[in-house]
C-alpha cells in the first residue's frame, strides 16, 4: 500500500463525502485502497454507498475534480495535518465508536495525541464562576499528573476547562464540531489562536465545513470517546453535555462529578448522574487516585 497515494484518494473523497467511517465500509470491503473508484460504475456507488443514482454522479464528478486538488499542500500550507483512520496517530480509542470518523484535522501540537492520559471536562454553556472555582481545586492534580485536559471550546465550561489547563501548565485539546476554517463561537477566537499554536485542535470535518446545530452532538462522541473520563461541573437537566454522557455512559467510561448547590439548575444534570452512580470529586487527587489503575 503506497499510504501517501491512499491519504490523496481518502482526503478527496472525505471532502466531497463528509461521512463517518461505517458508511464508508461497504466501499472499503469492495476497494481497501480506493483504486477503482474513479472508473467505478455510478450504480456501483449508489449501492455500495447507498445513495440515489443522482446523487452517486455528482459524488463520481466532484470526488475526480477533488483528486485534481494537491489538499495534502493545501493543508500544509495552513499548518493543519490530516490524521486518516489508518494514520499511526490516529486515536485507536475511537474505533470502539459505531460511527468512527474517516479523518481527523488538527491544528498544533500533535504530538498529544500519544498521551493516554486524557481527561474530558465538559458542562454548560451557562456555567458561573462556581465552575471556575470547583476547577482550581481539580485542575492543579490533573495538570501535575500529566493529563491532557479534552473539551468542546464552547461558552462556559468548556472555555473555562482550557483555560484552567493552560493556566496551570498543563495541555489541551479542542474537539471541533466544524472545519478549521471556521470558528464558533467567534468570541473564543483568542483562545482558539493559543491552543492552535501550544495545544491542539481537533475536528473530524474538512476545513471548509461550517457550523451546524447537528454537528456538535457529533463532535461530543469523539470527546468522550478519546477520554478516559469525563468530569461534568454545572449542567441542566437537559443540556447538550447530556450526549456527551450518553457516549461515555455506553462505552463505560469513568465519569465524575462536582457536586453543586442544590438550589441551582445547572446542578440537576449532575446531581442526576449522581443519583445514577457517578463518582463526587471535589478536588483532582480523587480523580487520580481512581484512573491511574488504568496505567499500572
Amino acid at each position: 500500500m503506497n499510504e501517501v497515494q491512499l491519504t490523496q484518494r481518502l482526503l478527496a473523497l472525505h471532502y466531497v463525502f463528509p461521512v463517518p467511517l461505517n458508511r464508508l465500509a461497504p466501499l472499503f470491503k469492495e476497494d481497501v485502497e480506493l483504486v477503482k473508484f474513479e472508473q467505478m460504475s455510478t450504480q456501483k456507488i449508489a449501492q455500495l454507498l447507498n445513495l440515489s443514482y443522482e446523487k452517486a454522479t455528482r459524488l463520481r464528478v466532484a470526488y475526480i475534480e477533488a483528486m485534481e486538488t494537491p489538499l495534502l499542500q493545501a493543508y500544509e500550507q495552513k499548518l493543519i495535518t490530516p490524521i486518516p483512520f489508518f494514520h499511526p496517530l490516529f486515536p485507536k480509542e475511537l474505533f470502539e465508536l459505531y460511527d468512527p470518523p474517516v479523518c481527523l484535522y488538527v491544528k498544533g501540537k500533535v504530538d498529544l495525541l500519544v498521551n493516554k492520559r486524557k481527561i474530558a471536562i465538559v458542562g454548560s454553556r451557562k456555567a458561573t464562576a462556581y465552575t471556575e472555582n470547583a476547577l482550581q481545586y481539580i485542575m492543579p492534580a490533573l495538570v501535575e499528573n500529566d493529563y491532557i485536559i479534552i473539551s468542546g471550546l464552547a461558552k462556559g465550561a468548556d472555555r473555562m476547562a482550557h483555560e484552567s489547563a493552560i493556566a496551570n501548565g498543563g495541555k489541551t485539546i479542542a474537539i471541533l464540531g466544524h472545519g478549521l476554517f471556521h470558528l464558533y463561537p467567534k468570541e473564543n477566537k483568542k483562545l482558539a489562536e493559543i491552543i492552535s499554536k501550544d495545544h491542539l485542535l481537533m475536528t473530524e470535518y474538512p476545513p471548509y465545513i461550517e457550523p451546524k446545530r447537528w454537528y456538535f452532538p457529533m463532535r461530543n462522541r469523539i470527546i468522550s470517546g478519546i477520554s478516559k473520563a469525563i468530569l461534568v461541573t454545572e449542567a441542566a437537566e437537559k443540556s447538550g453535555t447530556s450526549s456527551t454522557m450518553d457516549h461515555a455512559l455506553e462505552h463505560g467510561k469513568e465519569i465524575f462529578i462536582v457536586p453543586g448547590d442544590i438550589t441551582s439548575k445547572l446542578s440537576l444534570g449532575p446531581h442526576k448522574l449522581l443519583a445514577e452512580g457517578a463518582t463526587p470529586v471535589w478536588n483532582g487527587y480523587q480523580i487520580i487516585e481512581e484512573l491511574e489503575r488504568y496505567f499500572i
